[in-house]
């Protein structure tokens, strides 16, 4: 399995186009590997679940950076896998493409799933989780987080 650190070495903190579908994939791996084995086993390691957390968190990261509409609900969906996830995966990583873009796209969806992700999101804005967001400089956040200019 990939780690956090193969996954930025690979692909960098803000991957090429090309790169992302291998990314999409990724993300989707961890949270159906989330969803149907490590969030039914209490007894799962600290260390594996650290690594599954971390490698969601870069791969959320790396799809924010690209900006692609398309990438929220795979976020969203990733965040909602767990109460781990749902801490792991800032609720800033949905909106890469930026904040009112994000909103109106989510509104255009008839989803239950995208209206619960545009409700948590208004709800998120009214505690001030969006005070001064931009997504450059959310994404300057995970840069030093990470260490650097990868």
């Amino acid at each position: 399995m990939m780690t956090m650190d193969e996954s930025l070495s690979l692909f960098g903190l803000t991957p090429p186009e090309l790169a992302l579908p291998q990314i999409r994939a990724i993300l989707d791996r961890e949270a159906e590997i989330e969803r149907n084995h490590y969030s039914k086993d209490p007894a799962r390691q600290n260390d594996e679940r650290q690594r599954a957390e971390d490698l969601a968190l870069i791969s959320a990261v790396q799809l924010f950076a690209a900006g692609h509409l398309e990438d929220v609900l795979r976020i969203w969906d990733t965040k909602q896998t767990s109460m781990d996830m749902a801490c792991a995966l800032d609720v800033q990583l949905l909106c890469g493409g930026g904040l009112e873009q994000t909103k109106s796209y989510l509104s255009t969806l008839a989803s239950e799933n995208a209206q619960e992700a545009l409700k948590y999101i208004g709800e998120c804005e009214l505690t001030g989780d969006f005070d001064n967001f931009t997504p450059d400089a959310h994404l300057e956040r995970y840069r030093i987080y990470f260490g650097g200019d990868q």
